[in-house]
C-alpha cells in the first residue's frame, strides 16, 4: 500500500532510501501523497533537462519505451542521477523585510583650502611634503591637530578613517626635531616612540617617516615587529633610532631583553590606533612601555589618536595624557569632545550596542548589505567578485573574514574554482591575473616576509581581490580600493568602521558590502541606533551576475541563448557553480579536513559575540548543514571537535558532548584571542600550556569503576 510505505520510509535513512528506489522503480507505484516539499513540475523538467544533457541524450532515448511510466514519474526518474547536491534554493529561512528609518550620517569636512605654507614650518619639510607627498592642503585634522602639537600640548585626536592622521602627528613631529638647539644625534637613541597594533601599518608609518625625512638625514627612522629577527634589530638599536615606530608587545621584548635600548631623550610618545592597541590584554604591554618611559624621563608629549574613542582609551589617556586637547573633526559645534564614557552615560539603557557613539563615515562611500541564507552564501560571494572583478574591471577588493583558517580556506577554493578554470592558465599559482582576477592573502598565522611581500603587491597593484582578517582593518592606506566585503559581521560597530574605512579615503569614492544572515538582521539596526545608513542589495541581483559567465550555463540540445534574466537560469547556474565548489573541496581527503577546520574556526568565532548582541548573534540560530554548504561541504560534519588538535586521539568517551564543547564561550574565547595576538602581538612565541590535570583526574576515577 502506498500510505504504508509512506510510513515505513521514515524508519531510517538505509530503508528510508531503498524504500524510494523501490517506489521510484515500480511501474504502478504512485508518489505518496503527503510529502514535506512537493517539487513542482517545472521543477522536475528541469532537473530532466540537465540530466539530458549531461548523458548526451542517451538516457531520454532509453526512457521512451517505459510509456506505462507518469509523467511525473519518468521525470523524476530521469532526475535522479543529476542531483548530487540538494537544493541551494529550497528550505532556506524567509528573508525578513528591514523597517527601519534612514538616519542622517555624521559627515565630516574631510579637505579645506588651507595650506601648508600658512604654518609655521621649515621651507624644506613644506617642499617635501608638495613635491614628495605631492599633497598641496590640509585636511581638517590636519588643520586642527598641527597647531595644538607645534605648541607642544598633549591631544586625544578622533576622525574618520583615511582623513590624514599620519601626517597630523608627524609633521609637528619632524619640525620639533629638526629644530632643536642642539642638533640630534643617531646614537643618543629614541626621541620620539611611535606604537601601532599592527605590523604592516608600521611598515607604512615607517615609509611616511622617511619620505618627511628626506631633507633632515640625519634624524634616523627605524621600525620594530614581530616576526623579524630580534639580532638585527639589536644591532639597529645599537647603532640608534630616533624616531623608533614599533608594535606593543615586540617592543616589550626589547625591553625585558635588550640592553641597549633607552628612553633618556624620548620627548613624544605617539599611540596611533589606540583603541586596537588596548584589546585583548594588550593594556598590560602599554603599562609595561609607560612605565619605562617614566623611569628615565617623565615629560613628554604624547599623543593618541584613533577613529573611535572607547572607554578603554579614555582610561589611557587618563594615565599618559597631561591636560590633553580633545580634538573630533566629527562634532562642528564643538571642538573639544568629552570622553567617550561621558557620552555612554548619556546613552539609552534599552541600547543593544556597547557604547553609543555616533561615527563619523566618508561622504563618498555607498554602503549596502545583503540578505543570505547560509546554503547561498559562498555562490553569491563568488557572484559578486566576478561581477565586479571580471565582468566590470578595474575593481580593487577587499574581503573580510573572522579567522586565518578561513582565509586560507578560501583563497584556495576561489583560486582554483574562479581562476583555476580559465582557459590557458595554470590553478596553483601564488596570484592569478586573468580575466582581471587576482587573489591575494593577508592574516596573522603567514610569516612575516610573505605578509610584507602581499602587503607591498596589493599596495602596487591597480586590481585584485585581498581576502584577510581583521589585520588589515586598522590604519592601512591602501589606494584605489573601490569594495569592501564583509563576509561575516564585526563585533562593533567600531569594528565596522574601521573595516570600511580601507575605502573612499582622501575623498575618493568607493563601496561596501555586509553579508548576513537572516537570523542577523538585527545588526541593520544597530548600525542605524550609531547613525551608519546601509541600503539593501537583492540576493537575484546578485545572482543574476552568473548569466554573463557561460562556464556555468547547463547545456541543452537544441536550446536557444537566453536574452534575459530568467530566475530559474540563475539558480541553474547557481546550483552548477555550487555543486563545482563542492567537487572541488570533495576531491581529496586534505581538502575535506580543510574545509572542515574552516568550518569549525568559523563557529567558534561566532560564539564570541559580545553577550549585549547574543540576541543576533547566537550559535543556535545557527544550521549546521546549512552553513557547511557554505563551506563546499555536502552534509554537516559530525566530528569538528576532533580537527584542531591534529596528533591528538579521539576521545571515545562520551562523543555526545563534543559539540556542546564547540558551543561553549570560554574555549573560544581563548581560541580567538590566540589567533590575534598572532596578528596583533610582538611575534614572539607565546607558548599556551596544556592543562593535562583534568586527565588525572579521570584517572584515578576509571581506575575506580572495574574494581
Amino acid at each position: 500500500m502506498a500510505a504504508g510505505g509512506t510510513v515505513r520510509l521514515s524508519s531510517g535513512p538505509g530503508r528510508q532510501s531503498n524504500a524510494l528506489k523501490r517506489r521510484l522503480q515500480s511501474p504502478h507505484g504512485s508518489p505518496p501523497l503527503k510529502q514535506k516539499h512537493k517539487p513542482s513540475l517545472n521543477t522536475f523538467k528541469k532537473c530532466a533537462a540537465e540530466a539530458d544533457s549531461r548523458e548526451k541524450g542517451s538516457s531520454s532515448q532509453k526512457s521512451l519505451p517505459k510509456k506505462q511510466l507518469t509523467d511525473k514519474q519518468n521525470e523524476s526518474q530521469k532526475s535522479r542521477p543529476f542531483i548530487k547536491t540538494s537544493s541551494l534554493f529550497r528550505n532556506n529561512p524567509e528573508i525578513p523585510k528591514i523597517h527601519r528609518k534612514a538616519v542622517q550620517q555624521v559627515q565630516e569636512n574631510v579637505f579645506t583650502t588651507d595650506s601648508f605654507s600658512q604654518l609655521d614650518l621649515h621651507p624644506h619639510l613644506i617642499s617635501t611634503i608638495n613635491t614628495v607627498l605631492k599633497i598641496s592642503s590640509m585636511t581638517s585634522v590636519q588643520k586642527q591637530t598641527i597647531p595644538v602639537l607645534l605648541q607642544g600640548k598633549d591631544a586625544l585626536v578622533r576622525s574618520q578613517t583615511g582623513s590624514g592622521k599620519t601626517l597630523a602627528y608627524g609633521i609637528p613631529l619632524v619640525q620639533s626635531l629638526q629644530g632643536m638647539e642642539s642638533k640630534i644625534q643617531r646614537s643618543d637613541g629614541p626621541y620620539a616612540l611611535v606604537l601601532v597594533p599592527t605590523r604592516e601599518l608600521a611598515l607604512q608609518s615607517f615609509d611616511t617617516m622617511q619620505k618627511l625625512l628626506k631633507p633632515f638625514a640625519w634624524i634616523v627612522p627605524g621600525v620594530l615587529m614581530g616576526g623579524e629577527k630580534r639580532k638585527s634589530e639589536k644591532a639597529r638599536l645599537r647603532k640608534g633610532i630616533n624616531i623608533l615606530i614599533s608594535t606593543p608587545g615586540r617592543l616589550v621584548d626589547h625591553i625585558k631583553s635588550t640592553e641597549c635600548i633607552h628612553f633618556r631623550h624620548t620627548q613624544w610618545l605617539i599611540i596611533d590606533e589606540a583603541d586596537r592597541i588596548l584589546d585583548l590584554g594588550f593594556e598590560k604591554d602599554i603599562a609595561v612601555i609607560l612605565n619605562a618611559l617614566n623611569a628615565e624621563r617623565e615629560t613628554r608629549q604624547n599623543v593618541l589618536l584613533s577613529a573611535t574613542l572607547t572607554e578603554g582609551v579614555t582610561r589611557l589617556a587618563d594615565i599618559s595624557l597631561n591636560d590633553p586637547i580633545s580634538i573630533s573633526i566629527a562634532d562642528d559645534t564643538q571642538k573639544a569632545l568629552k570622553p567617550a564614557s561621558q557620552t555612554e552615560q548619556q546613552a539609552s539603557s534599552s541600547s543593544n550596542c556597547m557604547e553609543q557613539e555616533n561615527f563619523a563615515v566618508p561622504e563618498k562611500l555607498k554602503q549596502y548589505f545583503v540578505m543570505v541564507p547560509s546554503k547561498l552564501r559562498l555562490v553569491i560571494l563568488a557572484a559578486f567578485i566576478l561581477e565586479k572583478c571580471k565582468f566590470e574591471k578595474h575593481h580593487k577588493m577587499i574581503i573580510f573574514f573572522s579567522s586565518c583558517e578561513q582565509v586560507e580556506f578560501y583563497y584556495e577554493l576561489l583560486l582554483n574554482v574562479l581562476s583555476g578554470e580559465l582557459e590557458s592558465e595554470q590553478p596553483k599559482r601564488s596570484s592569478v591575473s586573468s580575466a582581471s582576477l587576482q587573489f591575494l592573502r593577508l592574516h596573522g598565522n603567514m610569516e612575516q616576509e610573505e605578509r610584507t611581500e602581499v602587503f607591498q603587491e596589493f599596495l602596487k597593484s591597480k586590481t585584485g581581490i585581498l581576502l584577510c582578517t581583521d589585520v588589515a582593518a586598522r590604519g592601512l592606506d591602501l589606494p584605489q580600493v573601490t569594495w569592501i566585503v564583509q563576509c561575516n559581521a564585526p563585533a562593533s560597530p567600531a569594528e565596522y568602521i574601521h573595516r570600511i574605512g580601507r575605502t573612499a579615503r582622501i575623498g575618493c569614492h568607493g563601496s561596501s558590502l555586509l553579508v548576513l544572515a537572516p537570523s542577523e538582521a538585527g545588526y541593520v539596526s544597530l548600525l542605524a541606533s550609531h547613525k551608519i545608513n546601509v541600503s539593501e542589495l537583492k540576493l537575484e541581483k546578485v545572482l543574476s551576475s552568473l548569466m554573463k559567465d557561460d562556464r556555468f550555463k547547463v547545456h541543452r540540445p537544441g536550446s536557444k541563448k537566453s536574452c534575459g534574466t530568467d530566475p530559474q537560469d540563475v539558480r541553474e547556474r547557481a546550483t552548477v557553480l555550487q555543486t563545482r565548489f563542492e567537487n572541488y573541496v570533495h576531491s581529496s581527503e586534505a581538502t575535506v579536513r580543510w574545509a572542515k577546520k574552516a568550518l569549525q574556526s568559523f563557529l567558534c568565532a561566532y560564539t564570541t559575540y559580545p553577550r549585549n548582541l547574543k540576541h543576533i548573534f547566537h550559535i543556535k540560530s545557527l544550521h549546521l548543514g546549512h552553513v557547511a554548504k557554505s563551506f563546499g561541504l555536502r552534509d554537516a560534519p559530525q566530528n569538528l571537535t576532533a580537527l584542531p588538535a591534529a596528533g591528538s586521539k579521539k576521545k571515545k568517551i562520551k562523543p555526545r558532548p563534543k559539540r556542546s564543547d564547540l558551543l561553549k564561550k570560554t574555549p573560544s574565547k581563548r581560541r580567538l584571542a590566540e589567533i590575534l595576538r598572532s596578528e596583533y602581538s610582538s611575534g614572539m612565541d607565546t607558548g599556551v600550556s596544556k592543562v593535562k590535570k583534568k586527565k588525572r583526574q579521570r584517572k584515578p576515577g576509571n581506575q575506580q569503576i572495574p574494581t
